[in-house]
């Protein structure tokens, strides 16, 4: 079986991550797996760039100006919406044409137009789509918040300063709707929680929807010896650590607000007990506003990960937004328990009060009431055990990708 994988990136973010541990995950399992990408960080030779530099960056400058003009030159809201009116053609490849199964990512910002996800499902292929966000049922945007305009067509588009029913947001959903017309699509959700928002928009009637985790390498994600680790990183031995992570820590919908704030009501009781570190771009503006000791680590590689993981008590996320989240998936894998707010597939991940804590979403006291339970309450050996039970049962490498090859076989025998 071959299977052409089709990504922005291969590295770069969350969704990108997902789908390169996906493609590993299947040529484990003796599937010929490939990718296609329009931006290439990696060194794996399954991977191949499209189109030119200079192109690309045509690409993704005329659509993010298109968006900037509806937007009346405000820059508000300019990478929450993605109308995919330019990208590369894929369809006349040679790997396209060798692919049995052609298996769709996030493929925004100048990968694929719509035009030419339509060519992809007019050629006849067998075509997955796995959902990193809510893009492919919207219009335009890839997290709806509280709209539900998607439900009947979308217009009036709240991302939007030129808004109205005929808005871009709706002709966007109009082109959406031919060009998933042109062939069969099933529709893969990594949460329950996005599947059940997939199966409400008229976008994916007819085609199939279904939830199905990402994977994970639960032998590189691993627990391993937190004493040695602090001593490494230059940790301190007779603190708890709280760690928080994110490519971008200052992003506002990484909930770093509520982390503050949360943080400020631990001070309270354990400002000599606590200890956080912070991974990721920006993460000395959060470092400067805590009221505990901190460590801000910057950019942290993939393969050095597992170590921060292993290296913390406790791994927090109060983002606002979320799917199936790979840093809970990492965390847990490593045997430290997780504290997240009630929101997307978070609560899939997080079972409460059995491998961590889920907290009222915005509700700054109850995460940090999360935190201290996690910490000086629970029994914390077992959250531990419970944390990496539920990764190996759910979310490893094999696990996951014979459930996508199971669904790539009943395409094929259609």
């Amino acid at each position: 079986m071959k299977v052409l994988l089709i990504s922005t990136y291969d590295t770069y973010g969350g969704a990108a991550i997902a789908a390169s541990r996906l493609m590993d995950a299947l040529i484990g399992e003796g599937v010929d797996a490939r990718m296609l990408v329009r931006d290439k960080r990696s060194g794996n030779n399954r991977v191949t760039p499209l189109g030119s530099a200079l192109g690309n960056k045509w690409n993704f400058a005329a659509e993010r100006g298109g968006i900037y003009l509806h937007n009346r030159l405000s820059k508000r809201y300019l990478f929450d919406v993605s109308t995919a009116t330019t990208g590369v053609s894929v369809t006349k490849l040679p790997a396209f044409a060798q692919a049995d199964v052609i298996h769709l990512h996030w493929i925004n910002q100048g990968m694929l137009s719509v035009r030419e996800i339509g060519r992809i499902l007019a050629s006849g292929k067998k075509v997955v789509w796995t959902m990193h966000d809510m893009w492919p049922f919207t219009g335009i945007c890839h997290h709806a918040r509280d709209c539900r305009r998607y439900e009947a067509g979308c217009g009036d588009c709240p991302y939007l300063q030129c808004r109205g029913r005929q808005d871009v947001s709706h002709r966007v959903f109009r082109r959406k709707t031919k060009a998933y017309a042109s062939g069969d699509l099933a529709f893969a959700a990594c949460s329950q929680w996005l599947a059940a928002l997939a199966g409400k928009s008229p976008l994916t009637r007819g085609h199939t929807v279904l939830s199905i985790p990402n994977a994970i390498d639960t032998a590189a994600y691993s627990p391993e010896n937190k004493a040695e680790i602090r001593q490494q990183w230059g940790l301190p031995h007779d603190k708890k650590i709280v760690l928080f992570a994110a490519v971008k820590t200052s992003d506002k919908r990484k909930g770093t607000d509520y982390l503050l704030e949360a943080s400020r009501l631990l001070a309270q009781e354990y400002k000599e007990q606590l200890f956080f570190l912070i991974a990721g771009n920006d993460g000395g503006e959060i470092e400067r506003q805590l009221p505990f000791p901190a460590k801000s680590t910057g950019f942290v590689p993939p393969h050095q990960m597992p170590g921060i993981y292993n290296a913390a008590d406790v791994f927090i996320t109060p983002s606002l937004q979320e799917n199936l989240p790979n840093t809970l998936m990492e965390s847990m894998a490593c045997g430290t328990p997780c504290v997240g707010f009630r929101i997307g597939g978070i609560p899939e991940m997080i079972d409460h009060r059995q491998n961590g804590y889920v907290a009222d979403y915005r509700n700054a006291a109850d995460f940090a009431e999360g935190i201290r339970w996690v910490l000086f309450e629970a029994d914390y050996a077992q959250l531990q055990q419970n944390a990496r039970r539920k990764v190996l049962k759910e979310y490893d490498r094999p696990v996951v990708a014979q459930t996508y090859i199971s669904l790539y076989q009943q395409l094929l025998d259609k």
